[in-house]
């Protein structure tokens, strides 16, 4: 599998993944522009991007064998997220590894403002001694108002708390109890702007959130606050705050990031009120380490079929139980694929059933899993965790799911129920020792794992020789058999044999077992 690195990351994460012998990493030699970018897309199946490249839907759709985007970071209005998802394509970030640095960055932007640094720094290094020129205020007992409570907005809420200011925030996703645990205030957003002597904003960029601070916003405001963004561009109005500022409504203001980066208009990092820098706050050696790990390892899980925690696009996201979890979506792949090659006619529903401790946790993940299995073969579109709900739905397939915790002679069990107008299939499975066991097809019952890249499912009446004439007629063919399981519904009655083997069966030797006496049904699955 092939990772192409599109913008510079730190080259540990780059280590890291020429370290995995499943994949090979491409990084240009030049930095890629939107149209250099298209020629490297197309044979990769996984990116890795920052801020710099755009992947837009133009990309996606030249990216052929793309499963997974990385941003290395946290922010992703740089990629089309919508058409990604479309696409059965993953967008993974890296969302943890630079939130110290953001953090500080924050704090250290609010203190610079609040002290004048860098107008007195530059003023020394002119040579004037002008001290008076540079009157400050403490930050002690003033009052923080924090937009945004996730990651990074908690990490500055408790820096702030340990420089004894008073912190207030609002985020409609944060509850007032977790709230009280960090420390904060939570207050409507109508409330805390005209409360703040420092404003801060740590939320995403998204059409709802774009001039988030704006002209009305600003006039609110008490009157000589300043305000922080160290989040993203576009998030405050540049030209209302420009105004504010010219007007002596604010008292200053600290950016990092703009709404064009780098800005065509230097305006706004210049005037004397703002202090300005250049997209800084991931800029440590340590975030730009962790980051680049974080992304790299989230791109891996991806590629190998495993759930990763910062998938955001997926129908799911990382919770409690995912541990629990994550070999049960390798489980309903499995048997949801086994299972839609032996349903015939017209689907009318699925159920899927989840029994013992699974059916407590949210199961999202694996019936997404299920339904990858179960679309793979009966679409031409790539179908993978991201977009399997949507195909889905688009189909019109009507999904039942049921939640049974009582136990069985399993931990967990995990069954599959396709309808068709001819009838239905069941399917169930479960983990044992980390392996997926099929434990049950129709009435037949089994405890097998599944080592073959392709299966020939055989109902036959059990009576002697049919087991050897299916040897005889798979050695003719040249056909190797790696495992055979049989299960009864009485002796001499009704039984079937699922048996493993090693290339795709052909059709003649098909014809032949069909026709062979005692056997009423032949099946062939590939995986």
């Amino acid at each position: 599998m092939r990772i192409l690195i599109a913008d510079p990351i730190h080259e540990i994460g780059i280590e890291f993944l020429q370290q995995q012998n499943d994949i090979e990493v491409i990084v240009p030699s030049e930095r890629l522009t939107n149209n250099t970018l298209l020629n490297f897309i197309s044979d990769v199946e996984g990116v890795i991007i920052r801020s710099e490249s755009q992947i837009n839907e133009e990309v996606i759709l030249a990216a052929k064998k793309l499963r997974v985007i990385g941003r290395a970071g946290v922010g992703i209005d740089n990629i089309n997220i919508t058409s990604a998802t479309s696409n059965g394509i993953a967008v993974v970030n890296a969302p943890t590894g630079n939130i110290i640095a953001a953090a500080e960055h924050t704090i250290a932007m609010m203190l610079a403002s609040a002290r004048h640094i860098p107008k007195a720094d530059a003023s020394l290094k002119d040579q004037l001694w002008n001290r008076s020129q540079f009157m400050g205020i403490q930050i002690l007992n003033k009052t923080l108002g924090i937009i945004g409570l996730g990651r990074v907005g908690t990490e500055v809420a408790r820096m702030a708390l340990g420089l004894k200011m008073k912190v207030i925030g609002c985020d409609p996703f944060v509850t007032e109890e977790r709230a009280n645990r960090i420390g904060v205030e939570l207050v409507e957003f109508e409330q805390l702007l005209p409360k703040s002597d420092f404003l801060t904003i740590h939320t995403p960029l998204t059409d709802p959130s774009q001039y988030l601070i704006g002209k009305d916003e600003i006039e609110k405001l008490k009157p000589g606050a300043t305000i922080i963004n160290v989040a993203r561009g576009g998030l405050v109005d540049e030209n209302a705050l420009m105004r504010a500022l010219d007007e002596n409504k604010l008292a200053s203001a600290a950016i990092d990031v703009f709404k064009e980066e780098p800005p065509e208009d230097y305006t706004l990092a210049k005037h004397p009120k703002v202090i300005a820098t250049p997209h800084l706050g991931a800029s440590t050696n340590e975030a730009q380490s962790d980051v680049a790990i974080e992304v790299a390892e989230q791109v891996l899980a991806v590629l190998r079929g495993q759930p990763a925690s910062n998938t955001l696009n997926a129908p799911f996201s990382s919770r409690e139980g995912d541990e629990d979890i994550a070999p049960y979506m390798q489980v309903a792949a499995t048997i949801g694929k086994i299972a839609i090659q032996l349903a015939s006619g017209q689907i009318r529903s699925i159920g899927i059933e989840y029994t013992g401790n699974i059916a407590s946790y949210n199961t999202d993940g694996i019936k997404a899993a299920a339904l990858v299995g179960l679309l793979q073969h009966v679409t031409n579109s790539r179908v993978s965790l991201v977009n399997a709900l949507l195909l889905a739905d688009q189909r019109g397939l009507d999904i039942v799911e049921t939640h049974n915790s009582s136990t069985t002679e399993y931990v967990n069990l995990l069954t599959i129920r396709i309808n068709t107008d001819n009838g239905s299939v069941v399917l169930a499975g479960s983990n044992v020792r980390g392996n997926t066991h099929i434990l049950r097809v129709n009435d037949y019952h089994f405890d097998t794992t599944i080592d073959s890249p392709h299966l020939l499912f055989v109902e036959n009446i059990d009576r002697p020789g049919v087991i050897g004439g299916i040897g005889a007629i798979a050695g003719k063919a040249d056909i190797n058999i790696s495992f055979m399981v049989l299960g009864r519904l009485a002796p001499r009655g009704h039984a079937m044999m699922i048996l493993g083997i090693d290339e795709f069966i052909p059709s003649t030797a098909r014809e032949e077992l069909e026709k062979f006496p005692g056997i009423t049904n032949v099946r062939a699955v590939s995986l």
